[in-house]
């Protein structure tokens, strides 16, 4: 065996140093050096060559991919249909959305059934976990808790136990005693998901992994963390408010992008299978600055409020204030405003998506500039109105994909036009209203017209 000695890697430049210094001698960045185990070289070794199998002579197994349902049907879109038998997921959230309620609510589903699962805590001791249960309702003779941050004593459970599917709550708390720097470091991180893919694609034990987010939103830890899982989920959420949604960043499994939604109560995180009706039942109707546009999340159709709010002028440098919607589109919609006829560069503009979504998509664009149109003119979009459709920097309105799914979702609720561009209005279904629109002039026109 290659005798191990301690290194230090830089998260910056990953330059290599073999002590620890305060400054990274390749790159120059302050305190990014973090242990890591090494092997010592020890000469020339033979090599045997890795197995290789031809693409048509590997088992298919008896019944393809291998999928278990959790039950929470939000949760089982969001993954592709359930967990894959072996496949590791990590999701992250801010402290407090919920990332623990919903898991052990999905535990508590497969151990309803009679499927063996595990619940690994880091941060709560037994007793926590089982009135935490108990707030939630959770039950089942099937579901075994560990309160443990010793990954070896964990992994040497699962193999005894033999669960179909592991938690452990959080990748953050739990380290190798291999490792000798202290938890959450880089390198215990890098460990731990390592030996828990080994695991998983060696026993077939679905595991979640519960990641910590930094102040920015991003996962704690090094990127080699999202690289190893199979699937990452980002639950995300306003503390003020009980919305929560669960949003796929990674799946080798299905599709990116998909949308959960939920709602926080005294009981726990419910569903909410109609995203669409929950996020416009607040809508403000008959007041300037407020339009519905059709996104597309996964392969789900969401309809979504935009809000804007224009200012007066005044001699200060104006505000572009964004939230939930992408501020240089923002930016390049008042360009194109400005040039339309409409005085912008002297104006506070606040855009907000609201209900928390986020809508990234270039298709929000028609429905983003119908809101800040709206409250410049201080003009209604009409109510029974839908838009959406992307929009070029010449002011042209440009097709975009997946119409027809949008345009069902608001004929389901109750739009009786929907504003596209005019070569989806072509294909438009019979008995939709669709008004086709080419520029950004034309959309003026309905607004200021009201037709």
């Amino acid at each position: 065996m290659a005798k191990a000695k301690r290194q230090f890697r830089c998260k910056e430049c990953e330059g290599i140093s073999a002590k620890w210094m305060g400054k990274c001698p390749d790159c120059g960045a302050w305190n990014t050096l973090e242990e890591q185990v090494a092997e010592g070289a020890t000469g020339a070794r033979k090599v045997t060559p890795a197995a290789a199998v031809r693409l048509a002579d590997v088992p298919m197994g008896s019944g393809g991919e291998v999928r278990v349902r959790t039950g929470i049907q939000e949760l089982d879109n969001v993954l592709g249909g359930g967990l894959v038998a072996g496949s590791l997921v990590l999701i992250g959230g801010d402290p407090g959305v919920g990332k623990s309620t919903l898991l052990l609510a999905a535990l508590d589903g497969f151990s309803r059934k009679g499927v063996p699962v595990m619940y690994a805590s880091g941060e709560e001791s037994l007793q926590q976990v089982r009135m935490r249960a108990e707030r939630l309702g959770v039950q089942g003779d099937s579901l075994w808790l560990a309160a443990e941050t010793d990954f070896g004593r964990i992994e040497a459970a699962v193999r005894a136990e033999q669960p179909r599917v592991a938690v452990i709550d959080s990748v953050q708390t739990v380290t190798s005693s291999e490792i000798g720097s202290v938890p959450g470091s880089v390198a215990q991180v890098r460990e731990v998901a390592h030996r828990c893919m080994l695991l998983a694609k060696g026993t077939g034990v679905a595991i979640l992994l519960v990641g910590h987010v930094t102040k920015t939103g991003e996962l704690a830890g090094p990127k080699v963390l999202e690289h190893l899982v199979d699937t990452v989920l980002q639950f995300e959420g306003d503390p003020s408010s009980g919305l929560r949604v669960l949003r796929a960043t990674k799946n080798r499994f299905g599709a990116v992008g998909e949308l959960g939604m939920f709602e926080m109560t005294d009981g726990g995180l419910r569903e909410v299978p109609d995203a669409s009706a929950r996020l416009l039942e607040e809508r403000a109707r008959g007041a300037s600055g407020t339009a519905v546009t059709c996104a597309m999340e996964g392969s789900r159709a969401l309809l979504a409020e935009v809000q804007a709010l224009v200012g007066h002028p005044g001699p200060q440098i104006p505000a572009r204030t964004c939230v939930g919607v992408d501020r240089s589109r923002v930016l390049m919609l008042c360009a194109v405003l400005q040039k339309a006829g409409l005085s912008m560069h002297d104006r506070d503009v606040f855009v907000n998506a609201a209900g928390g979504v986020r809508l990234v998509e270039p298709a929000a664009d028609l429905g983003m500039l119908a809101a800040i149109a709206s409250s410049r003119m201080d003009r209604t979009v009409p109510s029974d109105m839908a838009l959406f459709g992307e929009v070029g920097l010449v002011g042209e309105v440009r097709a975009t994909t997946h119409a027809l799914p949008r345009l069902k979702e608001a004929s389901r609720h109750g739009f009786s036009r929907v504003v596209a561009p005019a070569r989806v209005a072509k294909d438009a279904p019979e008995g939709m209203n669709v008004v086709g629109v080419r520029s950004v002039r034309e959309v003026l026109e309905l607004l200021v017209d009201g037709n």
